[in-house]
């Protein structure tokens, strides 16, 4: 288990990293999400299998639902708009609002303490109430149902 634990937060970096990378240089010209992923430095200098897999599923993911993340993020981000956000809490967002939505065998509890433990190793002294305050309103709404049946805490 702690292993997987490992493997799964090495793995977020990784996701994170990259997500983050293409806020500066977005995709254009050829670049499929495949193609960005895999010439990737973060993924390039990772040795574990499992990490690189895990990582490509939530980058891929993320990727594909990008403007559904973005709008469930700006719903929950009152008096903040998604181009006010700074682009390490939006990559952190995207990353965990995903996490939350559709892994179903990460617990929110989980998907919440892996952004948080991201926003203090990559953000600054606001991110982690900023980015609590949104994956904690969101885990609550799934919680009720308002997602519907996806899973609970």
């Amino acid at each position: 288990m702690s292993q997987n634990k490992g493997v799964r937060r090495k793995g977020r970096v990784v996701a994170f990293q990259i997500l983050y990378g293409i806020s500066f240089v977005p995709p254009h010209g050829g670049w499929t999400p495949e193609r960005i992923y895999n010439l990737s430095p973060a993924v390039l200098q990772e040795e574990s299998e499992e990490v690189i897999a895990f990582a490509r599923e939530l980058f891929l993911g993320v990727y594909r639902d990008m403007d559904k993340l973005d709008k469930t993020i700006s719903d929950y981000s009152r008096h903040w708009k998604l181009e006010r956000i700074a682009r390490v809490e939006l990559a952190i967002l995207r990353l965990s609002v995903f996490e939350l939505l559709h892994k179903p065998d990460i617990p929110l509890k989980v998907a919440i303490n892996e952004g948080i433990e991201l926003a203090k190793k990559f953000g600054d002294g606001n991110s982690r109430n900023f980015i609590n305050g949104i994956l904690d309103a969101i885990a609550r709404d799934i919680d009720h149902g308002k997602f519907g049946d996806i899973k609970s805490f």
